[in-house]
C-alpha cells in the first residue's frame, strides 16, 4: 500500500505553546553545561519519562541510572510515551489519548523544540517510534471519523517537521508502534477499542472488539502480516509490546470483558507463527485486575518484564522459553526500562524509581523526588 499524503503542515511550537497559555521549556537541555556533562559522561544508561507534579503541571524528564533527575521540559498536558532515536539524537513526547500534540526535541544540540499538532480529523494515541537513521517519525494516530487507526509518517530532519502521509493499521486503536531490528518493518499493536473525541476516553465497541498485532512495510505501508486471537478473547486490547532476541513482539493486553474472568495477559507475537499465550499461577492472575502497564526487555533481550501497575506487581519471563520467573510487589509501578544486560529500573506513580537488579533480588527504591507522580511508561538511551 503506497503511502497516502497529506497536506505538509508547518508546525509553530511557540504559537501552538502561547495558545496554551504560555508553557515552555525548561532551559534545563540543549547548549548547558548539564548536557555537555551528560555527554561526557560514562556510557551508562538515561531514561526518559513523563511526569505530573503535584503542585500542578506537566512535563518529561531524564533520569540517570540513580534515579535522580538531570532535565526536564514542561508540556502543555499530559503525556504519555516518548520515543528516542538512535545515539539520543532526538526526542518524541506524545500526548495521551486523545491528545493532539507532540513535543520534538533535540535535548543535547542546541536545536530548538518544535511541536506537531495533528493533522485534522486525528489524535495521537501516546506512542511512536523512529526510524533506524532517525530521519522519520512513525507516530500510531486515530482517524475517529472513520474509526480506524493510522500510522502517521513525519520527516523530521529538516528544519520544519513534515507530515509525509500515513500508513493503514488494518485495525482499530493502534496503540504502539515497534521497529524491528533491521530498520524495514514496523510492527502495531492494535487495541481494538473505537474511541472518538467528543467522548473523551468512552470506549464505544466493547461488544465487537476485534484487537491485532500487525506487521507493515516500513517504507509502503503494506500489510506483511495480521495476527489476531480466538473470539473468545476479543475483549483482550492488545496495547504494550517490547521485543526479544528473536525479533518476536511480547505484546501486554488489557482485559475489557468481564471482571470475574481472568484471561492470559501476555502474549508472544512471532511474524510466521501463530500467537502463544503466556500462563499465570491462579493466585497471581487474580490479583492483576486484567492490566499490563508496560512491557520492556533486558539490554541483552533475555528477560521481559510486564508491569501491572493496579494491581501493585511487575512480573518476569524467560524470553527464550516463555517460563515465568516471578515478581515484584511495586505499588503502582508502571514504567519499565532496562539498565543493563539484567537489571531494570521501575518507576511508579507515587513517585518513586525502584532498582531491580535480577527477578529474584528484592527491588530497592533508588529516589522519590518530592511532588513527582511518574507516568505509564519509561525509556531507556544512550548518548
Amino acid at each position: 500500500m503506497p503511502l497516502m499524503a497529506t497536506r505538509p503542515v508547518e508546525f509553530s511550537r511557540r504559537g501552538f505553546l502561547s495558545s496554551l497559555g504560555g508553557l515552555a521549556a525548561l532551559p534545563a537541555f540543549g547548549g548547558s553545561s548539564l548536557g555537555a556533562a551528560l555527554l561526557s559522561s560514562s556510557d551508562a544508561p538515561l531514561f526518559a519519562s513523563a511526569f505530573k507534579k503535584s503542585a500542578g503541571g506537566y512535563g518529561i524528564a531524564v533520569l540517570d541510572d540513580l534515579g535522580q533527575i538531570q532535565a526536564e521540559i514542561s508540556l502543555p498536558a499530559r503525556g504519555h510515551g516518548i520515543a528516542v532515536s538512535k545515539a539520543g539524537k532526538c526526542f518524541a513526547a506524545f500526548a495521551r489519548r486523545p491528545g493532539t500534540f507532540a513535543i520534538i526535541a533535540w535535548p543535547f544540540s542546541g536545536q530548538p523544540m518544535q511541536t506537531i499538532v495533528a493533522a485534522p480529523g486525528r489524535h495521537f494515541y501516546g506512542h511512536g517510534c523512529f526510524s533506524k537513521d532517525g530521519r522519520f517519525l512513525y507516530a500510531v494516530e486515530n482517524d475517529f471519523e472513520a474509526a480506524r487507526g493510522v500510522v502517521g509518517v513525519y520527516d523530521v530532519s529538516g528544519e520544519i517537521i513534515t507530515r509525509l502521509g500515513e500508513f493503514d493499521s488494518h485495525g482499530i486503536g493502534p496503540h504502539e508502534v515497534l521497529l524491528n531490528p533491521d530498520g524495514n518493518v514496523l510492527i502495531v499493536a492494535n487495541g481494538g477499542i473505537e474511541t472518538h473525541p467528543d467522548y473523551g476516553r468512552e470506549k464505544l465497541n466493547l461488544e465487537t472488539m476485534s484487537p491485532s498485532v500487525v506487521v507493515l512495510d516500513g517504507n509502503s505501508g503494506d500489510l506483511l502480516a495480521e495476527h489476531r486471537l480466538d473470539r473468545s478473547l476479543h475483549q483482550l486490547s492488545l496495547r504494550h509490546m517490547a521485543l526479544d532476541g528473536s525479533g518476536r513482539a511480547w505484546v501486554g493486553g488489557q482485559f475489557e470483558g468481564s471482571k470475574t474472568d481472568t484471561p492470559p495477559l501476555v502474549a508472544v507475537i512471532s511474524r510466521d507463527e501463530a500467537p502463544v499465550l503466556l500462563d499465570l499461577p491462579q493466585k497471581l492472575a487474580d490479583q492483576l485486575e486484567n492490566y499490563i502497564g508496560s512491557v520492556a526487555a533486558t539490554s541483552d533481550q533475555s528477560v521481559i518484564a510486564t508491569s501491572a501497575p493496579r494491581g501493585g506487581k511487575t512480573l518476569f519471563w524467560n524470553a527464550q522459553t516463555g517460563n515465568y520467573l516471578g515478581h515484584q510487589n511495586i505499588a503502582d509501578g508502571c514504567g519499565v526500562a532496562p539498565i543493563d544486560q539484567g537489571s531494570f529500573l521501575i518507576s511508579d506513580g507515587n513517585g518513586g524509581v525502584s532498582y531491580l537488579s535480577e527477578p529474584g533480588e528484592r527491588a530497592e527504591i533508588l529516589a522519590r523526588p518530592a511532588g513527582f507522580a511518574w507516568d505509564n511508561h519509561m525509556t531507556a538511551f544512550r548518548i
